[in-house]
């Protein structure tokens, strides 16, 4: 076997991330029972062992901060971290998928729901009884049988990867990798979360009152789930209606939206569809599958439209681009893009147009649309300080329970259980990602409609633009340098709150 040189680990790790993207959208698409992640990880071993990471390693710290090596080399050891944990817990990862696709929550009448079912059923219940029913039985299937999974995999990854010696423990080993500060962020939402909260105290009420006829201390996260399925609107957003009017849009802005081919779209109903829709970039830029399980209505758009920004990003990224550029890099970026795509069920004049929305129907919408942002902003936001006590290691494993009931309660007012303390958790601070999303999407949205007027959306120079500027750039840039650059400002939740207010009236 060659030597390994940064160009072998390029080649290498484009062929395993191929691998083992096909290898997930096949089990996590309902088409295989589990992912088999084992093999793959052993017939790759050298580009993820501990030559490949004193490899990489060795050049990032040789290298310039602000030269391109350096961003570069950034990217190719937070993937050589990752991989480091990844594949000491693969055979976790497989069991893991495993149970998912195979679990049942029974219901006290003996019914069994799956577990990938869980969810959707929960939020579709008019049935309040019904509904808290099925969140107790997901709840103890969860406490008994899933969590203790998670808890293990958060124990081992923090401990893996402070082993390496990156930095003084897991925190400051993200800061150094991602390239951004987590205390900065976390202080960010703190501050969101006092800013907003009579307005939140307020709309809380009007709703939990409103929708679910319940006191405003008797709502759950099941009824949360219930609340922001928003059924009384499903007639404006028909399921047969979804691809041709959206796709329809992206052509308008004049590109493919099907990427010419590349993006294939698995949206049908399959047993073992995982209910959590997402996009899986197979080959990238050449083959990119769009993901969906249906649950009806509003939802099913408002995901279609998260997971084609993410289709297009993939799809239109130059080829030419290094491994890194494309497959690695800040995440933010891609998680910015989709929520672009899918804020535009924010905006009155694209309901208008795509939607079976009513006129008079249209404001109604729009302030519980308001109400969702906030709330997910606000539960987001939550979830990143109970995060980084999580990986730091303050407060006792058998501690955070409580004290993500305490964060999440707090922060939504909807009763959160302690079940999911290790199952609500986004591996390796993905929740910090979609919070820097949140911010740039909201920026890119005002840079779209100062060059291209305010429905940029089915302006036909803006595709082009995108695909420019943005698409095709993949992931180099980290959020804030892409903000920077096209927006030229800071990340801020300030654009948001103006938003929420705006939705709100």
């Amino acid at each position: 076997m060659s030597a390994l040189t940064l160009g072998r680990l390029r080649r290498d790790g484009q062929a395993f991330m191929e691998a083992i993207s096909r290898e997930v959208y096949l089990a996590q698409s309902g088409q295989k029972e589990t992912a088999e992640l084992q093999p793959l990880y052993e017939r790759y071993a050298h580009a993820m062992g501990e030559e490949s990471l004193a490899l990489v390693l060795d050049a990032f710290r040789g290298a310039a901060p602000d030269g391109e090596d350096y961003r570069g080399l950034r990217q190719l050891l937070d993937w050589q971290v990752e991989s480091q944990s990844s594949r000491e817990l693969a055979e976790l990862d497989e069991r893991e998928i495993a149970w998912e696709n195979r679990a049942m929550a029974v219901l006290p009448d003996g019914t069994r729901v799956p577990y990938q079912r869980a969810s959707i059923d929960i939020a579709n219940s008019t049935d309040r009884a019904a509904r808290m029913a099925l969140e107790a039985a997901r709840a103890r299937l969860v406490q008994e049988e899933l969590a203790p999974l998670r808890l293990e995999h958060f124990q081992r990854e923090r401990d893996i990867t402070e082993r390496l010696g990156l930095a003084a423990g897991y925190n400051a080993a993200f800061d150094l990798l991602a390239g951004f500060s987590l205390l900065d962020l976390r202080a960010e939402c703190e501050q969101f979360l006092r800013d907003t909260q009579a307005m939140w105290d307020e709309v809380y009420v009007e709703f939990v009152k409103r929708e679910l006829k319940l006191a405003p201390d008797e709502a759950t996260r099941a009824d949360a789930l219930a609340l922001m399925r928003a059924r009384e609107f499903d007639a404006g957003f028909p399921w047969a209606l979804m691809q041709e009017r959206i796709l329809g849009q992206v052509r308008e802005m004049g590109v493919g939206p099907d990427g010419d081919g590349r993006v294939i779209f698995d949206t049908g109903e399959r047993e073992g569809k995982r209910a959590r829709a997402f996009c899986a970039p197979v080959r990238v830029p050449d083959e990119v599958y769009l993901v969906l399980r249906p649950h009806g209505g509003q939802n099913d758009w408002n995901t279609f439209l998260h997971e084609l920004g993410h289709a297009l990003h993939f799809a239109y990224m130059r080829p030419d681009l290094p491994f890194e550029y494309r497959w690695l890099g800040d995440n933010s970026v891609t998680e910015g893009y989709a929520m672009l795509f899918d804020h535009r069920m924010q905006d009155p004049r694209w309901l208008a147009r795509y939607a079976e929305l009513g006129k008079a129907d249209i404001p109604r919408f729009l302030r519980s649309a308001g109400f969702e942002e906030l709330q997910f902003l606000r539960r987001y936001c939550a979830k990143l300080i109970y995060e980084t006590h999580l990986y730091r290691g303050d407060v006792p494993w058998g501690a955070l329970p409580d004290l993500y009931v305490q964060l999440l309660t707090d922060a939504t007012t909807f009763r959160y259980g302690p079940a999911d303390a290790f199952v609500d958790v986004d591996a390796r601070y993905y929740a910090a990602r979609y919070l820097r999303a949140w911010q740039l999407q909201a920026l890119l949205n005002e840079t779209l409609t100062d060059r291209f007027d305010e429905d940029w959306w089915r302006n036909p120079r803006t595709g082009p633009w995108m695909v420019g500027e943005l698409f095709g750039e993949g992931q180099r840039e980290l959020a804030h340098e892409q903000a920077a650059r096209v927006a030229n400002r800071p990340l801020s939740f300030a654009p948001l709150v103006r938003s929420v207010e705006r939705l709100l009236g």
